[in-house]
């Protein structure tokens, strides 16, 4: 259970919130991101209030603001890679140009050649890069980021941390939940979750 809890991020920032299995990381980001709604308290995203809206402004919130990464990927199976990128350019309200930005962003995340395979056929860091693509397509302000080197070997993790680092660059805030102190090094700011509060510590690095 999350205690009073205050989180602020600036547009080009990656924070890491590390603590425990079952400390409420998975329950900070789903608040946040609008998955989930909190008992009390106030959230906002780029300026609109999510305790305000209703569910379908609240839908259109999370499709056109936030991009969501899991550890598990949440890749659908029966689409290729590329389809699990543009999937969300599809939805009811999704800002116009996903397509081309779906395009480029598997370019840019140099998955191109394998973009026609179904997830099975992929390696985890292919299926991942898919995961941040898709996470992108829509252009968030904020990308979420639930453990997402968790099931990914030690290459493929700096790999995909490197990724996340480099979202800072098109002004995304980026907040990282994760148990690994190894994946806080990315970060520009380092919280802990204990006890259902957050204390802030310098980053590792």
């Amino acid at each position: 259970m999350l205690d009073g809890v205050t989180l602020e991020v600036e547009g080009g920032e990656l924070v890491a919130v590390l603590g425990r299995s079952g400390s409420g990381k998975s329950t900070l980001l789903h608040l946040v991101g609008g998955l989930d709604r909190a008992d009390a308290g106030s959230i906002e995203i780029v300026g609109q209030s999510l305790e305000c809206a209703d569910d379908r402004a609240l839908a259109r919130i999370r499709l056109r603001s936030v991009g969501f990464v899991f550890q598990s990927f949440a890749l659908v199976e029966e689409l290729s890679g590329e389809d699990n990128v543009l999937l969300p350019t599809r939805l009811p309200g999704a800002p116009s140009g996903g397509r081309r930005r779906g395009k480029r962003l598997i370019d840019e995340l140099g998955v191109r050649s394998v973009a026609h395979r179904a997830p099975h056929e992929l390696s985890g860091g292919e299926q991942q890069r898919f995961a941040i693509a898709r996470a992108l397509v829509n252009d968030p302000a904020l990308v979420l980021a639930d453990e997402p080197t968790g099931n990914l070997d030690t290459t493929s993790a700096a790999e995909v941390l490197g990724l996340l680092r480099t979202l800072t660059a098109r002004d995304c805030a980026v907040v990282v939940v994760t148990h690994e102190h190894d994946t806080a090094v990315a970060a520009d700011r380092v919280l802990y979750l204990v006890d259902g509060q957050l204390e802030s510590r310098p980053s590792p690095a």
